[in-house]
């Protein structure tokens, strides 16, 4: 059999490992996505309404403006929109994690592997960890930044439209058309230094703690590779993110910075369970090596 031949009797997944780690990482990305989206939105929703107030009615609106919590605002949703606005803009959501799990993923399993050298061993320096975790978040946000804008953009139309303000996108691909023709390229990377900034940061928890703690346990400890060892690791309003972060303390005051942390927190650890469980359970499906 002649190699082009051997090549082509190879799986998939063999062939091109990199395509097929992207494309397993998206779909475990997704899935958590639709599980823990009500609870970005809410987020998001607790986030905007006294920056709203603000550009409606002065700063002593934003001082005063009813922020009702996470519960009451998810029930408030409910009852004013409807149970389905709960997953109002999962597609741009999903289309963002397609992009930015999908390449985070890559990029760290690469880097892990081929340009930081984790040992024979499958030991791997903590500080190694978090170089990998924090460059491949970075490099997945930078490209994810379009579909991050579109999201938001989107999760924010049930809102104008209680409001009485007309809709400005008829739908995802409307929106990134609009967002492109009037801020050009640049109009969809709107925003990308403090995302970049945050997901550096947040991959230094996710990836390098998941990765530190499950070879940890998987060396040190009668562990096995299973579920139960990936459970136990597991518009241009301002001008930069230093603008905004001065404007949102003068309008809103300095507690402001916190609005949506719970359901922020929240999110964060349920997200990460159901991605990670999905996703070393599809590679194995799939044929493909443990994370």
């Amino acid at each position: 059999m002649s190699p082009a031949e051997e090549e082509k009797s190879l799986p998939l997944p063999q062939r091109w490992p990199r395509a097929s780690k992207f494309a397993l990482s998206a779909c475990a990305a997704a899935v958590a996505e639709l599980v823990t989206f009500p609870l970005d939105l809410t987020k998001t929703r607790l986030q905007i309404q006294g920056e709203a107030a603000v550009r409606r009615d002065g700063a002593a609106a934003g001082q005063a403006a009813p922020y009702r919590g996470m519960l009451r605002t998810a029930a408030g949703i409910v009852q004013e929109e409807g149970l389905g606005k709960l997953w109002q803009g999962a597609t741009p959501a999903i289309y963002r994690h397609i992009v930015y799990s999908g390449v985070r993923m890559v990029a760290y399993e690469h880097l892990r592997d081929s340009v930081l050298c984790r040992a024979e061993d499958k030991t791997f320096p903590l500080w190694k960890a978090v170089v990998g975790g924090m460059s491949a978040g970075a490099i997945g946000q930078f490209f994810a930044s379009p579909t991050d804008l579109v999201k938001v953009q989107m999760q924010m139309e049930g809102k104008r439209k209680l409001e009485g303000k007309p809709l400005r996108f008829r739908g995802v691909h409307h929106a990134f058309l609009k967002i492109l023709s009037e801020g050009g390229i640049r109009g969809l990377w709107a925003g990308w230094v403090p995302n970049v900034q945050r997901a550096a940061l947040v991959n230094m928890g996710d990836l390098t703690t998941y990765d530190t703690v499950k070879h940890f346990l998987l060396l040190n400890t009668p562990l096995v590779d299973n579920s139960v060892t990936h459970s136990v690791s597991r518009g241009l309003l301002y001008k930069s993110s230093m603008d905004c972060l001065i404007q949102t303390v003068q309008g809103e005051g300095f507690m402001s910075l916190y609005k949506g942390f719970i359901p922020t927190w929240m999110r964060m650890a349920p997200w990460s369970l159901v991605f990670w469980l999905t996703y070393e359970q599809i590679r194995r499906i799939c044929g493909v090596s443990s994370f």
